[in-house]
């Protein structure tokens, strides 16, 4: 299946994709697409829909995050080896973790606001995880089993604010619509295998940044598992997983995002997201 929320910001209404790639109103059914709602238990309610049933969404309404009200959103950094070199870092013996504030949560079309100070905004395209079912001190074995789907994300970060200006990554990575999510949920069962996905991002046209998830230094199911170590994943938590070679810091002459910029990007199968820059007041 394919999930999505659309309508108003703060107003989104749960919906799915049917076979021919028409949005369908899923309102009548669960009161929007939550932790709850992607349980193992709550997926099964969905699958015994017939999508048809459902009355079709008229229009283009906005898309806003896959998913509504995550406890968190974690991210790994450093987690393709080109990467780790294109930013002059050694590869992690262990994944790096860092959280972005819930707050930047944003949809998949959204503009992406600069912060005021910004003057290194920078783009990541990376494959997000979204938890399904309750997973602490879990196996690697077992770790696929609690993801309930995965999405496109641009995880956006300010690289001033991240690397030169002390302290955690959080602060660089956190800025309202710094996170746009979605524009699906991808239910797990219609991805073979998250480690064989093509994903992409586009700069005013330009591809700058071309890779797979098969390049993944740590993949989902060992992150996922080495998460569990640290603190309880709960479902409706968000995972992204890091990016290949191709930002802005990286490149040389380094390029940063400025007002009118756009950006484009997608992974297999998980759909694309576009988004213009504005600069925030």
């Amino acid at each position: 299946m394919k999930l999505l929320r659309y309508g108003a910001k703060g107003k989104e209404k749960p919906g799915l994709l049917d076979s021919e790639g028409r949005l369908r109103d899923l309102s009548s059914v669960i009161p929007d697409i939550t932790g709850e709602t992607i349980s193992p238990k709550g997926l099964a309610r969905l699958r015994k829909i017939k999508p048809e049933s459902l009355p079709l969404v008229r229009g283009k309404p906005r898309i806003g995050a896959c998913i509504a009200n995550p406890q968190k959103f974690i991210a790994i950094g450093l987690n393709y080896s080109d990467h780790a070199a294109e930013s002059g870092l050694q590869v992690p013996k262990e994944p790096v973790v860092f959280t972005k504030q819930v707050s930047c949560l944003s949809g998949p079309f959204d503009d992406v606001t600069l912060p005021p100070k910004s003057k290194k905004s920078d783009w990541e395209v990376e494959l997000g995880v979204i938890i399904g079912t309750r997973a602490k001190n879990i196996k690697k074995a077992d770790a696929l089993k609690h993801v309930a789907g995965y999405c496109t994300i641009n995880d956006l970060s300010e690289r001033e604010f991240q690397a030169e200006r002390s302290g955690q990554w959080t602060k660089g990575k956190s800025y309202d619509t710094f996170g746009p999510v979605g524009p699906w949920l991808v239910t797990a069962d219609e991805v073979k295998d998250p480690q064989k996905l093509h994903m992409w991002l586009e700069l005013n046209g330009k591809r700058v940044q071309n890779g797979s998830t098969s390049t993944m230094v740590f993949g989902v199911a060992h992150i996922v598992a080495y998460l569990s170590e640290f603190f309880t994943l709960m479902p409706g938590d968000i995972i992204t997983t890091g990016t290949p070679p191709g930002v802005g810091m990286g490149m040389k002459p380094q390029r940063f995002l400025k007002p009118g910029d756009v950006m484009r990007l997608g992974i297999e199968g998980l759909g694309e997201q576009g988004q213009k820059v504005v600069r925030d007041k």
